[in-house]
């Protein structure tokens, strides 16, 4: 499988949180059953991609052991494999995790570390041959929004990215199997949400590399949207969703699969009426 920069718009990936403490639906499709028939329901939706996670990664996150963090997915990777017709990506920081979760049927690896928690993350992911994500964060879950500082955001995300798919490349990973993401909400105040988001277009031509886009429910929708909890986040979701289109983002990774679908779909109508 081989993600391209030419779909008519971004492509949809639909959140699957196996987790009981991430911060949206963490507790919802924790167990196996309850995560199968979500996956489902998220294809049904119109879902182009599954990403399946073990491990919440929400601000403040304290890590799981590998073997929790595989307890957890393989169940669900195992019981989808030859069960749905779109690609599933793997949610790990993990190279132990990713390779199990490719040999049960995952073909891409979303990396909130851009391949930097294992020692061997960069080359198990040129072993395998598949698409990866490298998102920027700054310090660790359970540190990052302490105190995120930067002097340049948008400037200092792109150079990291950009470091990140060098070291990729070097490894024997091939260039169009990376994607990268500038890390909403990872180590980032709201003003870094906004300017990142509005860099879009300059992250996307400077690092040259399909770019994810995931603010689905973040926290800097309720900090402009004030008493608003995270399933109650759907318009901002969806504003940052087009917004992303329309910068030229390849793929949007979403809580809510259905109105951002036809959200996409009204967008890309409106657009192509324009042409």
């Amino acid at each position: 499988m081989v993600l391209t920069k030419d779909s008519p718009r971004p492509l949809v990936m639909g959140i699957i949180n196996v987790t009981p403490d991430s911060f949206s639906d963490g507790g919802r499709y924790h167990q196996r059953e309850q995560a199968i028939e979500h996956a489902h329901r998220l294809i049904n939706a119109g879902a182009d991609i599954l990403d399946i996670g073990g491990e919440s990664t929400r601000p403040g996150a304290i890590a799981v052991s590998v073997q929790e963090e595989m307890d957890r997915v393989m169940p669900v990777l195992e019981a989808l494999y030859q069960a749905v017709q779109i690609p599933v990506s793997i949610d790990t920081r993990r190279a132990e995790i990713a390779r199990a979760a490719i040999n049960a049927g995952a073909q891409v690896w979303n990396d909130v570390s851009a391949l930097r928690t294992s020692d061997d993350s960069l080359k198990t992911a040129a072993d395998l041959g598949i698409p990866v994500v490298l998102m920027h964060m700054q310090n660790e879950p359970d540190t990052m929004q302490l105190a995120p500082h930067y002097d340049d955001v948008v400037g200092e995300v792109i150079a990291f990215l950009q470091t990140r798919i060098q070291a990729a490349i070097q490894a024997g990973i091939r260039k169009e199997n990376i994607i990268i993401d500038p890390g909403i909400g990872f180590g980032k105040t709201l003003i870094h949400n906004l300017a990142l988001t509005q860099g879009l277009p300059r992250i996307i031509s400077e690092t040259d590399q399909p770019l994810l886009f995931g603010a689905s429910r973040k926290r800097f929708i309720e900090l402009l949207n004030p008493d608003t909890p995270a399933d109650q986040r759907l318009g901002g979701s969806l504003a940052s969703a087009l917004w992303a289109a329309n910068a030229g983002a390849h793929i949007v990774r979403v809580h809510d699969v259905a109105q951002t679908v036809q959200a996409l779909n009204i967008w890309q109508a409106i657009t192509r009426a324009g042409s």
